[in-house]
């Protein structure tokens, strides 16, 4: 009950679960926030992670970082935005920050407030009107599925995948 756990798999052409990604067991109500993604369940290789640069902030700033600390990118929750409609900000380390949003202001709406904390989201990150990568909750009771759809070959899938865990587990999804 105090841990979320998050298992990342890669997708065949054909639609089934491939190799694992990652692997995340992320600790509830930490004072600041830090979050390791592992290549596997097993823990000895570090595939990404994040960190929170402060304690409490509503619109927080999170550093992401390889499996040697160095910086891949970061990710900032837009909290004005985001009261409405959950909005965050990606800056590849190098790159072109770009803005990722969830899709549907109506489903925004509900979500906040008739509690609807099991029914599906979709976000789309967009750069100069293009699309980055999107991420989309599936329609679950018991266990949460998400699907993520790297759109530029370019972006570093840490980044997306450290971006993707961090939806669910740094808004209370």
């Amino acid at each position: 009950m105090m841990i979320n756990r998050y298992e990342v798999t890669s997708v065949q052409p054909d639609g089934t679960p491939g190799a694992q990604l990652a692997f995340v067991e992320q600790k509830r109500m930490a004072f600041k926030e830090q979050v390791t993604l592992y290549r596997d369940d097993s823990k000895t290789g570090v595939f990404a992670a994040f960190k929170a640069r402060s304690v409490i902030d509503l619109g927080a700033t999170y550093d992401v970082t390889d499996e040697n600390g160095a910086p891949i990118g970061l990710f900032k929750k837009d909290f004005a935005k985001s009261l409405l409609r959950s909005t965050w900000h990606v800056e590849p380390n190098g790159g072109a920050r770009f803005t990722g949003q969830e899709r549907s202001l109506a489903i925004a709406l509900l979500r906040r407030f008739a509690d609807l904390t099991f029914w599906p989201y979709h976000f789309d990150f967009v750069r100069d009107g293009q699309p980055v990568f999107s991420v989309m909750k599936k329609f679950a009771l018991v266990r949460d599925k998400y699907t993520v759809q790297i759109h530029d070959p370019a972006i570093d899938r840490r980044l997306v995948v450290a971006m993707a865990v961090a939806l669910d587990a740094l808004q209370a999804r």
